[in-house]
């Protein structure tokens, strides 16, 4: 309300920027909320986190927004495919996340552009991120931290029992990742797109939505690419 009293208020719709104010969580479902309006989005942490946010401040907010640094990004389309015949999509600004549903372990054939390339993998689960959501549950599940602009995402297993080697691989941004639940009666899946879930999926694919465009906007000394550059040093 401080920030309202001191600045105005303008109309989502009428805005030349969006100021989001909360953690990443908050973060996740503005850039959500006006993916159609395609307005870039400057947010402050009023959370804990706050890794997608910029440190708050109520002094100089226009002169802050003007000199922001603008980092473009692409969510992941997923399409799902239940065992009941249902085709539900969703995007992704982090990540799609397969689950197992039950005690079971989930059982996965993966594909990259049509190609098999691991027959079963055994594992509570496996995502796909972004570079932007390398440095969320990807990094808890041991995935590694992608730069922005790389131009690439991780496919990363999670608990992996066999293959137990198995870390998982860096594709290049324009692949096309398969999923095929294997005995799906036995041990369910569910697949989730940030906060969207399907549950008892039977295939899911996964890819880069290049005509969805989201756009962030950072302080300059404080952007998003040095910061996925620091956590890689973080103690």
């Amino acid at each position: 309300m401080r920030l309202r009293h001191r600045y105005g208020h303008t109309p989502p719709d009428m805005a030349d920027a969006i100021v989001a104010l909360g953690g990443d969580g908050f973060m996740l479902e503005t850039l959500h909320r006006y993916m159609a309006m395609n307005k870039p989005i400057y947010g402050m942490n009023r959370g804990t986190v706050g890794f997608l946010m910029n440190t708050y401040g109520e002094d100089d907010l226009p002169h802050r927004l003007a000199r922001a640094q603008k980092v473009v990004l692409h969510p992941l389309r997923m399409i799902a495919a239940t065992r009941d015949g249902e085709q539900i999509t969703a995007l992704a600004i982090n990540e799609v996340s397969m689950l197992r549903e039950t005690r079971q372990a989930s059982k996965l054939r993966i594909s990259i552009d049509g190609k098999v390339r691991l027959q079963e993998l055994i594992c509570d689960g496996a995502l796909v991120c972004t570079a932007a959501g390398s440095t969320a549950y990807n990094l808890s599940a041991h995935g590694p931290i992608l730069p922005m602009g790389s131009n690439v995402m991780a496919l990363t297993p999670i608990s992996a029992f066999r293959p137990r080697r198995w870390r998982g691989a860096i594709l290049p941004h324009t692949a096309k990742v398969a999923f095929e639940i294997l005995e799906p009666g036995k041990r369910p899946v569910s697949a989730v797109a940030d906060y969207t879930e399907v549950r008892n999926v039977a295939r899911v694919e996964v890819h880069e939505a290049r005509d969805v465009q989201l756009t962030m906007l950072f302080d300059p000394e404080h952007n998003l690419e040095e910061r996925i550059l620091s956590e890689q040093f973080a103690p």
